[in-house]
């Protein structure tokens, strides 16, 4: 992985991560108890499920998270928290570059961040704003790409859980429907 390599996944994952946070901020009070599109999860769930994959990012090298607020406290200061420790592997180049262990295989950090921790911002982005009443709307290239590297994976991803059944959209439907059925969400 080149220092270019690293530097793309970067800035990919910041953009991802201010959509992210922008949607986290707009959140009302009242309104982290209602039902996401993810079964049993609430709005509150959405949050605590992307700071615990931020955590998982940590694990390959030997780090624990710092001590920060919890989802349950402050959802916008904990997913700060876990995406300034995620950012501080982006912005070291051996921790970015050296090669980790994860369930796709063996892999640079900053492409565990990106395959993992990265495209969840835009997934549960979704799921977010759906649950909250925000602008649903998805960047159309980021759901190519992401519909794109997920298809040939798809046994998987099924296998691992954390995807529904696909969910058949019509074959004229615009590419965020197509990949939201992909993970098994009802538009």
């Amino acid at each position: 992985m080149t220092e270019q390599d690293v530097t793309a996944v970067t800035e990919r994952y910041r953009r991802r991560a201010d959509a992210f946070e922008a949607t986290v901020a707009a959140v009302p009070d009242a309104d982290w108890s209602r039902p996401s599109p993810c079964a049993e999860w609430d709005a509150r769930d959405v949050v605590r499920h992307i700071v615990d994959m931020h955590h998982v990012m940590l694990r390959p090298y030997g780090r624990t998270p710092a001590p920060a607020p919890s989802v349950d406290d402050d959802p916008l200061a904990a997913f700060r928290a876990a995406r300034a420790e995620v950012e501080a592997i982006l912005a070291d180049p051996e921790l970015a570059t050296r090669q980790t262990e994860s369930p796709a295989g063996t892999m640079a950090g900053a492409d565990m961040v990106d395959q993992v921790a990265s495209a969840d911002l835009v997934l549960h982005r979704w799921d977010l704003a759906r649950a909250t009443g925000q602008d649903e709307t998805l960047d159309p290239d980021k759901c190519a790409e992401l519909l794109a590297g997920m298809e040939p994976i798809e046994d998987v991803l099924r296998a691992s859980g954390q995807y529904g059944p696909r969910v058949e959209v019509p074959a004229d439907a615009d590419v965020q429907t197509r990949m939201l059925g992909f993970i098994g969400r009802t538009v």
